[in-house]
C-alpha cells in the first residue's frame, strides 16, 4: 500500500480539506508538512462545516492520528483557539489524537506585526499576504533565530533564545519606525502558553519510522498549491515555504521513498487570491458567477478569490514539477449550465507561443491565455457519486482535461459533501 501526498496544482484553494478528509478513512496517520495557520480548509460532514488552519483535515476522524510537521511554523495561540473551537463542535481532540513536531518553529505575535508592516509599506506593490507572520516566521527559521516547540519546555533556554531574536527583531523595528518589543510581556506569554501546547509535543519523525515499519498507512497533507511555492511558483507573489510534494518527506522528518503516490488537487476552474498574474482571469459576469457559485471567499481571511477558466497548461506544469500520479477534480458542479466552456491550452507573448508559464515576472504580466472552446452541460452534476451520473459533454470535458495535463483524475467531487465523491482510482492501492 502507498502512502499518499496530497498537494494543490492550482494557486491553493482547490479543495484539499474535503479530499484528505475522504482519504483519512483509509489512512491510520495524516501529517501536515508545511504551511501556517494562513491554509484554510473547509470540510462539510453531515450538514456541520468545520473550518480548520493548522489542524490537519483528518483530525475530525475518531481513530485516525493527526500530526503537525517539522516543516510546518506553527502559531501557538491560533492552534490552542482551533482545538477549543473544533472540540465546541464535538470532536475530542486529545494527545492521544493530535501530536505536534517538537522541533517545529514558532510564530509568534511580533512575527505577524512585521508582516502586516512590510505589506503596508510597499504600497501598491503587495504581494498578498494574509498578514499572519508566516513570512518571518520562516525567515527567523532559516535564520536562525526561530522558537521551537521543544523550547517551551527548558525556560532558561527559552529567555536566551527571545534575547537573539530581539536583538534582529528590534533592530528591524527601529527601521520601521515601530516600537521594541517588550521582552518580559513576551516570554510571560510563552510561559503561560506552555503547559498547554507542551502536551501535544512529540518526536514526529520517529512515531512515523514505527509507523511505517508497521505497516500503517501515511496520508501528506499539503497546504496551498503549487504556483505559490516558493521556488516554482509565480515568485514573488508566492507563499514563504515548498508546496510541492517534495516537501512531505523533508516537512515530516521521512526519506524521500517514504511518499509513494502524490494526489494534486485542481478545481474544474481556476481560482487565485491576492496579487500576482492570472492568465486565465476573467474580470466580467462569467468570473463573477463562477465565484458566486463556487463561494469563492478565503477561509481564514474572508477575502474575494479571483475566478477564471481552467488553465491546463499551468497545471500540467504543476504535473511536472511535483510528481504528481493522478489528480482530484473538484467543484465540477460550479460548471453547470454555461453554454460554453474554455480551457487554456497554452499562452502567446511577445509574437512567442508557451506551453509553461515562463518565470520573468514582465513576461508573466503580458502573457495570454490561447483557448480551447468546449460545449458545456445543462444537467446536474451536483451530488454525483459515479460516472453514470455525469453528463456525457462532462465525461468529455474530463477527458480532454486528463490529456492536457498528462495526469489522470483519480478521483472527482461533485460537492462539498464528503461522500459526494467519485473514486476512479485509489491512490493507496498503488
Amino acid at each position: 500500500m502507498a502512502n499518499v501526498a496530497v498537494v494543490g496544482a492550482q494557486w491553493g484553494d482547490e479543495g484539499k480539506g474535503k479530499i484528505v478528509d475522504w482519504l483519512s478513512e483509509r489512512a491510520d496517520i495524516v501529517v501536515r508538512f508545511q504551511g501556517g495557520h494562513n491554509a484554510g480548509h473547509t470540510l462539510v460532514i453531515d450538514g456541520v462545516t468545520y473550518k480548520l488552519s493548522l489542524l490537519p483535515s483528518g483530525v475530525v476522524r475518531r481513530d485516525t492520528l493527526s500530526m503537525i510537521g517539522n516543516g510546518v511554523v506553527i502559531d501557538p495561540w491560533a492552534l490552542m483557539k482551533e482545538i477549543d473551537d473544533i472540540r465546541g463542535k464535538g470532536v475530542d481532540v486529545t494527545p492521544d489524537s493530535l501530536l505536534v513536531a517538537d522541533n517545529a518553529a514558532l510564530i509568534l505575535p511580533l512575527h505577524a506585526e512585521l508582516d502586516r508592516a512590510r505589506e503596508e509599506a510597499r504600497g501598491a506593490v503587495k504581494i498578498g499576504t494574509t498578514g499572519r507572520g508566516i513570512g518571518p516566521a520562516y525567515e527567523d527559521k532559516v535564520g536562525r533565530r526561530a522558537i521551537r516547540v521543544c523550547d517551551l519546555a527548558d525556560l532558561d533556554y527559552l529567555d536566551e533564545r527571545i534575547d537573539g531574536l530581539l536583538v534582529h527583531h528590534n533592530a528591524l523595528r527601529r527601521g520601521l519606525g515601530a516600537p521594541e518589543i517588550d521582552k518580559a510581556a513576551l516570554s510571560a506569554s510563552l510561559r503561560e502558553l506552555a503547559p498547554r501546547l507542551l502536551p501535544f509535543a512529540g518526536n514526529i519523525w520517529k512515531r512515523l519510522d514505527d509507523a511505517r515499519r508497521g505497516g500503517d498507512r501515511i496520508l501528506f497533507e499539503g497546504a496551498q498549491g503549487a504556483m505559490l511555492d516558493v521556488d516554482h511558483g509565480t515568485y514573488p507573489f508566492v507563499t514563504s515555504s515548498n508546496t510541492v510534494a517534495g516537501q512531505a518527506a523533508v516537512g515530516s522528518g521521512m526519506g524521500p521513498g517514504a511518499v509513494g503516490y502524490v494526489l494534486g488537487i485542481t478545481k474544474a476552474y481556476t481560482t487565485r487570491v491576492g496579487s500576482g498574474p492570472f492568465p486565465t482571469e476573467l474580470t466580467d459576469e462569467i468570473g463573477n458567477l463562477l465565484g458566486e457559485r463556487g463561494r469563492e471567499f478565503g477561509v481564514v481571511t474572508g477575502r474575494k478569490r479571483r475566478c477564471g477558466w481552467f488553465d491546463a497548461a499551468l497545471v500540467r506544469q504543476a504535473v511536472k514539477v511535483g510528481g504528481i500520479n493522478g489528480i482530484a477534480l473538484t467543484k465540477l458542479d460550479v460548471l453547470d449550465g454555461f453554454e460554453e466552456i474554455k480551457v487554456c491550452t497554452g499562452y502567446r507573448c511577445q509574437g512567442r507561443d508557451y506551453d509553461y508559464l515562463p518565470p520573468m515576472p514582465r513576461l508573466q504580466a503580458d502573457i495570454r491565455p490561447v483557448y480551447e472552446t468546449f460545449e458545456g452541460w445543462r444537467e446536474s452534476t451536483q451530488g454525483a457519486r459515479s460516472w453514470a451520473e455525469l453528463p456525457a459533454t462532462a465525461i468529455k470535458y474530463i477527458r480532454r482535461i486528463e490529456e492536457l495535463i498528462e495526469a489522470p483524475v483519480a478521483l472527482l467531487s461533485t460537492s462539498p459533501e464528503r461522500d459526494d465523491t467519485i473514486l476512479v482510482r485509489d491512490p493507496f492501492a498503488d
